[in-house]
C-alpha cells in the first residue's frame, strides 16, 4: 500500500466526517441555538460511549495491533464524570437517572464487540473519537464556554481539555506514525477503514436521535 494508512483512513473516512460534524443537531447546538440541557444530554451519551472504549482499554493494553494506541492521558471517563456532576448541578446521583439514547446503545454495542472479537475495529474506534475530541473537540469546547458560560477550561468542559497533552499537534503526528505502522495486512486496513466509516455513521445516528429530541424552537 503506496499510500500512508494514517493518509487512507482519513481521506476515506472524509464524508462520513464531515456529515457527522454538520448534523442538524450538532449545527444548532455550536450555533447556540439550543439550551444547555441539550448539551447536557449530548454529554451523557458520550459517557457511554466513553465507558465502552475506556473499559476494553486494559484489556487491550498488550494486544500488538490495538495496545499501542491505548495511552493514559487519553482516557476521558473521568473528565465525562466530573463535567456530569456539574452539569447535573452537583449532584452525583446522575449515573443512576441517565439512560442511553437507542442509537447510543447501538453505538456502544459495537464499540464493546470489537473490543472483544477484533482489535483492529477498536482502532478504527480509537481513531474516530479521540483524534476528534482533540480536533473539533475543542470548537465545541470554545462554544459551550461562550453560550453556557463555563469557566474555560473548567468543570462541564473538562472532557474536552487534555490536561497532560502539552503539544496537541505533535500528539497528532504520533498518533498517524502509530496508525502507518500499525501491524496488519493490507486488507486487515481496508476492513479498518470500514469500521471507521461505520463509526461515524453510529455516531451521526446518536446526533439524529438528539436532533429528534430536541428540535429548533427558535
Amino acid at each position: 500500500m503506496d499510500t500512508p494508512f494514517s493518509t487512507l483512513i482519513r481521506t476515506a473516512s472524509h464524508e462520513a466526517h464531515t456529515e457527522a460534524e454538520t448534523s442538524t443537531f450538532m449545527s444548532d447546538l455550536l450555533g447556540g441555538r439550543l439550551g444547555v440541557d441539550a448539551y447536557t444530554r449530548y454529554t451523557e451519551q458520550l459517557w457511554f460511549v466513553y465507558r465502552a472504549m475506556e473499559d476494553a482499554a486494559q484489556r487491550l493494553r498488550n494486544d500488538p495491533v490495538a495496545g499501542p494506541f491505548i495511552q493514559p492521558e487519553l482516557m476521558r471517563v473521568a473528565e465525562l464524570e466530573r463535567d456530569l456532576t456539574h452539569l447535573h448541578g452537583g449532584d452525583d446521583g446522575w449515573r443512576e437517572r441517565v439512560r442511553p439514547l437507542p442509537a447510543t446503545a447501538a453505538y456502544a454495542a459495537r464499540v464493546e464487540e470489537c473490543a472483544r472479537t477484533w482489535p483492529g475495529g477498536y482502532v478504527a474506534h480509537h481513531y474516530t473519537r479521540y483524534l476528534g475530541d482533540l480536533s473539533g473537540g475543542q470548537i465545541i469546547r470554545d462554544k459551550a464556554e461562550k453560550t453556557w458560560g463555563f469557566a474555560r477550561r473548567g468543570d462541564g468542559v473538562r472532557f474536552y481539555v487534555f490536561e497532560q497533552i502539552r503539544n496537541p499537534a505533535a500528539f497528532k503526528r504520533g498518533y498517524r506514525e502509530l496508525l502507518d505502522a500499525v501491524a496488519v495486512d493490507d486488507l486487515e486496513k481496508m476492513r479498518i477503514v470500514d469500521e471507521c466509516k461505520r463509526a461515524f455513521a453510529l455516531n451521526t445516528s446518536v446526533f439524529h436521535a438528539l436532533g429528534e429530541e430536541f428540535p429548533l424552537s427558535a
